[in-house]
């Protein structure tokens, strides 16, 4: 199957051509990607169970791993869920459109391909005018996990999806990038306190002040993966992770952090294999190996957020084997961040700050 790509561009007729081809498409239960504020997700027509196996099919997705549905007006809620809890209303006035996806009740018409087999539905509203166009246009509900292979970094790009799902959908529409480049933030409203399944750019702080007390997910909070049926995309399965091995260094001091890396890499070079260094703008001249390269400025989390996948992409790119990265306070949206790199690197995280406490314990023995 060839992939149809198209681009929104300044031609009003080509762009009115474009969302009434893959309109057409979601109809008649094909599959199309499209860009939203996050990264770009691939569409299906969300209440069309054999359009959600094809998802996860192309994805090549673990069928319990739960889809998001994408909707563009508010009253579109009632068709999708039950129960609706007054707080996903504060929740919904107070960040949609935006990258907040909230988990509740599933109405009996939502496919249980379309959730993982839970009787909980995901389902958010995005802020990207080409994604909102598409789902009022197509007048259909759209399930749409990330558009890359189950597994590998998010796309941020059109150029991403080819990559990955070049010959596996319908239709791609490229518009730009994701302006924030992580997933949305996951809120279970099933809960007795509302419960934080996936960080995102939306974070816990931003969350208390609307809803008052607002609980992160215990093995979120760990940085392990769910071992039972995830609640939410990104709990159980390996997720945003380069093709190389990957492996994260943290600690207070940073010139330890940088000589840990550099040595880490060095005994790699020496091995022969190729090496990159996921790096910061005042560290990056600090760093020796095949490539390093900068993320962005430590301060800005909203750049580092919007460049994390395309710079693990690139590694790929360059064929690099062995990557190594810096670490990020786990605040604000540093905690999405480091949620991301945890599961690319599979939880392969060096703690500098652990190994000289225990050696200053070794020595106090």
């Amino acid at each position: 199957m060839e992939t149809l790509f198209r681009v929104i561009g300044k031609d009003k007729k080509e762009n009115t051509e474009t969302f009434q081809t893959a309109s057409q498409i979601l109809r008649e239960g094909g599959l199309v990607a499209f860009p939203t504020e996050t990264v770009y997700g691939l569409g299906g027509n969300a209440l069309d169970k054999q359009a959600s196996l094809k998802i996860y099919a192309a994805k090549g997705r673990p069928s319990d791993n739960p889809l998001i549905i994408h909707i563009a007006d508010i009253k579109e809620l009632n068709e999708l869920c039950v129960d609706i809890p007054r707080t996903a209303y504060l929740l919904a006035e107070k960040f949609w459109p935006g990258p907040l996806t909230l988990v509740m009740k599933k109405h009996k018409k939502v496919p249980y391909t379309t959730t993982g087999g839970l009787d909980t539905v995901a389902v958010r509203m995005p802020n990207h005018p080409t994604a909102l166009r598409l789902i009022k246009k197509s007048g259909i509900l759209i399930a749409a996990p990330s558009a890359n292979l189950s597994g590998r970094p998010s796309p941020t790009s059109a150029a991403h999806v080819l990559q990955d799902l070049n010959g596996r959908i319908d239709m791609i529409i490229g518009d730009g990038e994701g302006d924030i480049g992580i997933e949305s933030t996951i809120v279970d409203l099933t809960c007795k306190i509302p419960m934080i399944l996936r960080p995102g750019y939306i974070t816990k702080e931003m969350l208390s002040e609307v809803l008052g007390q607002v609980l992160i997910d215990p093995a979120v909070e760990q940085g392990k993966q769910c071992v039972e049926k995830p609640r939410a995309p990104g709990m159980k399965y390996r997720h945003y992770a380069p093709k190389g091995e990957m492996v994260l260094v943290e600690g207070a001091d940073e010139r330890a952090v940088v000589n840990k890396i550099n040595s880490l890499v060095r005994d790699k070079r020496l091995q022969g294999v190729k090496t990159g260094i996921l790096a910061t703008e005042r560290t990056k001249g600090s760093y020796r190996a095949d490539y390093v390269i900068s993320v962005g400025n430590r301060e800005d989390e909203h750049v580092i957020s919007s460049r994390l996948f395309d710079v693990l992409r690139s590694f790929d790119d360059l064929g690099v084997a062995y990557i190594v990265s810096e670490s990020f306070p786990r605040r604000n949206v540093g905690y999405a961040i480091m949620n991301r790199l945890s599961k690319a690197a599979g939880g392969r995280i060096i703690n500098i700050n652990e190994k000289k406490e225990n050696d200053d314990d070794s020595n106090r023995m």
